[in-house]
């Protein structure tokens, strides 16, 4: 018998009630945090210091900063200590300009055990910002599962035991949706943020973030995806928060000037309906419109990164996903969002798994999934790419991590480190989609095979190297991670840029902090090691500014205006640049230009690679890749584009490749590329301040205001 909510809702048991004056918003803050501590259910509202305001600015530099006071140096993912911080910014939640309803969450994660932070759609971050709060702060374990409820109607906090709630993400979102609403047309002021059942049994586990769509009358889901926050969540007994509002209306973040945002906001609105179908086409295909693209850049991962490009991927082209996405539908996943890039394959019959048959809406596939799902475990097959995002989904598991995790164990199992015994029967070869699913659905149970692909590949590769199960270092070299955590889906060989843009982030290889790919390998507009120092030095500090303030970057550089070639600097995208420093200014009442915006990003750039280095981390053998992201690790990766290697030996090494073996060519490129990252290294971390060892310095941090003591305490020993 299927319970009705009621019934559900029935079995609740109130462990805390807290009541409230709700805050209203002045210049995009409340000033206010929300601190929860499931231990002993104490709930209050903090002030937010104003050094901290000064400091950090909002969305994932107070979750840095908040974390950081939380925790000690050796705080384990899973010790009660560990926080799970949800944050807003200053311009989170505005509905006049596209892509202003992100939040950011941050945590100590399973899989690096170093900060991690994450960006997400959906409406939680706005909802809880009109709720009164600019950071959601959870502390401690409960010792059942418990749903929080923030009530921005009444002011009102609950913490309750929710006993018979589903925990897949996909059920349990309606379930509370459903509960928490007065009628359907309440539906839309809900928010509720979710795991499921796979977060419980790997250390891959993601957040779902939903909203309800009006047009389609669904509730849907946006996910925090990297580095095992929903692990922590469930580990913590978390089974959901809640929260809700009276409504959205026009200004609730009360901002000095309201004229300037929607004056942009129009601007930009306009280069969405002229030139979004030339340039591309995101309220048609979404991200996802970059599969043909990167495969016809040799930047599309196949068989765990080891190609570029397949002639199979022809079935996943962009156009074969346009036909599966329901289209002229306002796929915004904030309110105002004109992108419209949250798209979705409505009414999917699932072929597998434990809900086999049912009608769903899948939503998705966003490029990374559509690679991770697909081409990086061999697999050229949208249905499988469909489903399998589904199950990601609802169960709880990072689609980057995962698809990553499935062309490591499928490259291993192809060299006999893993075998049909290892692997408990499963043959888990390139394009097994079968086996794959089978997988998928073991992960999420943790049982099988699946529990240990569930741990991730760094955990993987020490342990098929302890077991003695194959040579530790063709493992290392194929394992597609760093400090942890996987990589997201761009091939990097050819870009040297590129790789210093995944291996040398603070949180772990993502493509958010730097993708300089097509400014590196195909403009060449960034030749010396110097002009890459540059770029890696400003646009992690330019996308390091959205996680500030509560922004999506697609909006920034996804659509260009039409004449931004003719700029001095088109990669920067300069018109919107200005366009987010008149929305700054217009919100908060406080000026930045383009020198002070990247400073207030800098601040927390450079305070999060020291909390990093608090826990032991954060040093330049951190930022070690694996030789995978640089060269081809195999003679048949070498073989399969020798015309190209072997040029680029006689003309950039200055060997002739002419009658040498392939295994010789290997170790030649090897060697140079090796030496070339290194130098890279050199190069960005003057740029950045760094010494030679990945230590900002004393007089850098100094220079930016944040030789704060606990700071100092940190890295003078190291200088």
């Amino acid at each position: 018998m299927i319970m009705n909510v009621q019934e559900i809702k029935a079995a609740h048991k109130q462990l805390k009630e807290f009541k409230y004056n709700v805050t209203k918003i002045n210049k995009g803050y409340t000033d206010k945090i929300l601190y929860i501590n499931l231990s002993d259910n104490n709930i209050k509202s903090k002030d937010v210091p104003p050094v901290m305001k000064e400091k950090f600015t909002g969305g994932k530099g107070y979750g840095l900063k908040l974390l950081w006071d939380a925790t000690k140096p050796n705080t384990k993912w899973n010790n009660a200590e560990n926080e799970i911080i949800i944050n807003t910014g200053p311009i989170c939640g505005i509905t006049q300009y596209s892509g202003t309803g992100k939040s950011l969450v941050v945590s100590i994660s399973p899989q690096t055990d170093i900060v991690i932070d994450s960006n997400v759609g959906g409406y939680f971050g706005p909802f809880l910002k009109f709720s009164g709060f600019d950071s959601l702060e959870i502390q401690g374990k409960a010792k059942n599962d418990v749903i929080i409820f923030i009530d921005g109607v009444n002011g009102k906090i609950e913490i309750f035991e929710a006993p018979l709630e589903a925990v897949d993400s996909h059920i349990l979102a309606e379930q509370l949706h459903e509960m928490f609403a007065d009628d359907e047309r309440d539906m839309k002021n809900i928010s509720v943020v979710s795991a499921g059942t796979a977060a419980e049994h790997s250390l891959i586990g993601m957040l779902n973030f939903t909203f309800f769509d009006v047009k389609r009358k669904k509730v849907r889901l946006k996910q925090a995806g990297r580095g095992g926050i929903g692990t922590v969540l469930r580990d913590k007994k978390i089974k959901a928060i809640v929260c809700k509002i009276p409504g959205v209306s026009g200004n609730l973040n009360n901002v000095i000037d309201l004229a300037p945002i929607m004056e942009r906001g129009k601007r930009f609105n306009k280069e969405m309906r002229e030139l979004d179908d030339s340039q591309n086409q995101m309220r048609k295909i979404g991200t996802a419109h970059l599969t043909n693209i990167m495969n016809d850049y040799d930047l599309f991962p196949v068989n765990n990164f080891k190609f570029g490009s397949s002639k199979e991927a022809v079935k996943v082209h962009s156009n074969v996903y346009k036909e599966r996405f329901t289209q002229n539908v306002p796929d915004g996943c904030w309110i105002g969002c004109n992108m419209s890039c949250a798209k979705g394959v409505d009414n999917y019959k699932l072929r597998t798994g434990p809900y086999k048959d049912s009608i769903v809406l899948v939503d998705g596939p966003e490029y990374e999934t559509s690679s991770s799902l697909g081409s990086c475990a061999g697999i050229f097959d949208v249905d499988f790419t469909i489903e399998a995002n589904f199950y990601c989904d609802t169960y709880g598991i990072c689609t980057i991590s995962w698809g990553t995790i499935l062309g490591f164990v499928m490259e291993c199992y192809e060299n006999g480190i893993l075998n049909d015994e290892r692997t408990g029967g499963l043959k888990l070869n390139f394009g097994n989609s079968e086996n794959a699913m089978i997988l998928l659905h073991q992960c999420a149970k943790g049982e099988g095979f699946g529990k240990i692909a569930g741990m991730g590949v760094r955990w993987m590769k020490n342990y098929f190297a302890e077991k003695g199960w194959g040579d530790a270092q063709f493992l290392f070299d194929i394992a597609m991670e760093n400090k942890g955590l996987e990589y997201s889906q761009y091939v990097s060989k050819e870009s040297l840029a590129q790789q210093g843009g995944y291996a040398m982030t603070n949180k772990g290889p993502q493509h958010d902090e730097a993708w300089l790919i097509f400014m590196d390998m195909v403009n060449n507009q960034i030749p010396t090691f110097e002009n890459k120092a540059e770029a890696l030095y400003y646009f992690p500090l330019f996308r390091t500014w959205f996680g500030l303030q509560g922004l999506c970057k697609l909006p920034w550089n996804d659509v260009e205006p039409a004449n931004n070639h003719e700029s001095n600097e088109p990669a920067k995208v300069p018109e919107h640049v200005d366009n987010y420093l008149t929305i700054y200014k217009a919100v908060t009442g406080f000026e930045l230009d383009n020198e002070s915006l990247i400073k207030q990003s800098e601040r927390v750039y450079q305070y999060q690679r020291i909390f990093n280095i608090r826990r032991g981390y954060g040093l330049r053998k951190h930022d070690a890749q694996p030789y995978r992201a640089a060269g081809p690790v195999t003679e048949e990766e070498y073989e399969s584009r020798a015309e190209r290697y072997d040029k680029l030996m006689k003309e950039k090494i200055g060997v002739d490749p002419t009658g040498k073996f392939t295994k010789e060519k290997v170790a030649i490129t090897r060697k140079y590329r090796e030496e070339q990252y290194e130098k890279l290294l050199d190069a960005v971390y003057f740029r950045r301040g760094w010494t030679p060892n990945g230590i900002p310095t004393i007089e850098r941090l100094k220079s930016l205001g944040m030789d704060l003591p606990e700071v100092l305490e940190v890295v003078k020993p190291l200088q």
